[in-house]
């Protein structure tokens, strides 16, 4: 493993605060699969990429690979941009943060 992919792997666990078993199931919430962008009216890229995050947190760290880590550092960059646009108030049953959840990462943990 390069040092590189050292501190992704330490920026993602700081990002996604959730566990494969909270993330699996959230993502099967109608809530979860009401936000985000969806690519012809199908799957939302964050709910993709839940899926996809489910998949890593299930890994045993020897097996992860480049794309692993690629998306591992989406997810960071994602979970970094969204959070700084925190909305005021009460954010418990927003899209803002379902939308995270979606990616991983609970605000409200």
């Amino acid at each position: 493993m390069s040092d590189d992919d050292d501190q992704t792997r330490k920026d993602f666990d700081e990002a996604v605060n959730m566990t494969a078993s909270e993330l699996k199931k959230w993502l099967d919430t109608d809530e979860s699969k009401s936000v985000g962008q969806k690519k012809d009216g199908g799957e939302s890229t964050g709910h993709e990429s839940g899926r996809h995050i489910v998949r890593i947190l299930e890994k045993k760290k020897a097996d992860l690979t480049d794309d692993d880590y690629a998306h591992m550092r989406k997810v960071v960059g994602y979970v970094k941009r969204h959070s700084a646009q925190r909305p005021k108030g009460d954010v418990t049953e927003t899209d803002w943060r379902y939308s995270l959840m979606n990616w991983g990462n609970d605000p409200k943990k």
